[in-house]
């Protein structure tokens, strides 16, 4: 194979991490082999023209951990990966979320970031070598990606931080934190701790971004060895559309956006929409008149901005200032037959709690890279389309419903009681029947209710 190989490596915190591109899937955007010990992550970024008409950016990241990686066979009937485990979904939610901003407004070209573990010492994850692959691909493309970011996990043992920290240094950690960040700033922060302070927490980001600081050096000297010439993206011509809307609209929009209830506050901004519409554009065929889709994303722009100066003027959409709580009510055992029920309900936010308690043969085998587990604690979350008043297919549970599920899991789990204290297994379903912002803490809030009504200690 006569293709240039080009890789770039550093000791950072206990091992070797590299990158190398240049000899695996060549006809892709860009491909980046990222290795820390002997983890080892293909992360491949492919691009393609915007749909017709499409009015966002189709970003869509993908991670897979392939059993082979660690020497094993899937598990089951069927000796191949299928559908995505949670460990897979949060893990390509993960590579979003970082990169998803560092892409100029209005650039709307398909990009796909597929990433999969190739090799696993069982010891460094996967997830956070996809991350910075991801970003690294993106890096050294063509495409207009205004990086460099980079990630790193950080943990905690006996008192010292650490970058990068194994599975068997996780176990006795008091801390497991991603963030992610550019070189001057903190961009992401996602993790979980046993009730550490304030300053300790600060202290774990600062040494967290000092040590991104050092993987964007990394990226950087691959960047100078691979040279990319970056298409420039050109922005489509101010049409003049926002600024008249803005200077028609503003205020009635203002006056809208503050109308109590959130069914009479969408009715009044659609009614204003309606209007609006139809004084810009009195005759939608006539020759040179302006699109709808153009009106309607020029108007989700002006939505944004009397939102935000809203928020920053000290009063939410529903008239709220920024200390006040939305009303609260609680009530717990609403089904007669289940092992507990809650419902919580804050504002027009509302979810309701179901609580099964198991035995052991009820707990949860959790099968991947890692040897397999079970789990004692589970908490499902589901989000139906009627909670806010739409139309939707009905399906399995997406990402958005998987990650809030999780979310919510990992704040609830570290109250529970002890195994030896309380040894049954503990299902959770947090059932959203309204919806009007923060459902996911409406679940955490709502499940210690419905816990306590099923004698959980």
């Amino acid at each position: 194979m006569t293709e240039k190989k080009i890789r770039v490596e550093r000791k950072i915190g206990n091992l070797v991490l590299s990158f190398e591109t240049g000899q695996l899937a060549k006809q892709a955007e860009a491909c980046v082999v990222t290795q820390y010990g002997e983890t080892v992550v293909i992360t491949a970024v492919a691009t393609g023209a915007p749909r017709p008409g499409i009015d966002f950016f189709p970003l869509m990241c993908d991670y897979r951990e392939r059993m082979a990686a660690a020497g094993k066979f899937p598990g089951g009937f069927l000796k191949r990966e299928g559908r995505p485990t949670t460990k897979e979904t949060l893990a390509s939610r993960l590579m979003d979320r970082p990169i998803r901003p560092l892409f100029p407004k209005g650039f709307n070209d398909e990009v796909q970031i597929q990433a999969f573990v190739a090799s696993s010492d069982l010891q460094s994850d996967g997830d956070i070598l996809a991350m910075n692959g991801a970003a690294c691909a993106l890096h050294i493309s063509t495409m207009p990606f205004q990086g460099p970011i980079a990630s790193v996990r950080v943990g905690k043992v006996d008192g010292k931080l650490l970058a990068f920290p194994t599975h068997s240094d996780l176990e006795n950690s008091e801390l497991d934190m991603l963030v992610s960040g550019s070189r001057s700033q903190v961009a992401m922060v996602e993790g979980f701790a046993q009730e550490m302070p304030e300053d300790e927490m600060l202290e774990a980001i600062q040494f967290a971004h000092a040590v991104i600081r050092e993987v964007i050096d990394l990226q950087e000297e691959l960047y100078q060895k691979v040279n990319p010439v970056k298409k420039e993206y050109i922005a489509p011509a101010d049409d003049g559309l926002f600024q008249r809307l803005n200077d028609a609209y503003y205020d009635s929009f203002r006056a809208a956006k503050q109308t109590n209830g959130k069914a009479d506050r969408a009715a009044a901004v659609r009614a204003l929409r309606d209007r609006a519409f139809s004084e810009v554009i009195p005759e939608p065929t006539a020759p040179g008149a302006i699109s709808g889709e153009r009106f309607r994303v020029v108007w989700h722009e002006l939505e944004e901005k009397v939102v935000r100066d809203l928020i920053i003027a000290g009063t939410r959409p529903d008239g709220r200032d920024r200390t006040s709580l939305r009303p609260i009510y609680c009530e717990t055992d609403l089904l007669p037959r289940v092992h507990g029920s809650a419902l919580f309900q804050r504002g027009e936010t509302q979810a309701l709690i179901t609580v099964t308690l198991g035995t052991s043969r009820d707990e949860q085998r959790v099968d991947g890279l890692q040897d397999e587990f079970s789990k004692k604690f589970m908490l499902d979350y589901n989000f139906p389309s009627f909670s806010v008043g739409e139309c939707r297919p009905i399906r399995g549970p997406g990402r958005r419903e998987i990650g809030h599920g999780m979310l919510a899991e990992r704040s609830v789990s570290p109250v529970l009681p002890s195994p030896e204290e309380f040894p049954y297994t503990i299902r959770v379903i947090s059932d959203i029947l309204e919806s009007n912002g923060s459902s996911s803490m409406a679940s955490v809030c709502g499940a210690t209710l419905g816990l306590m009504a099923a004698g959980v200690p």
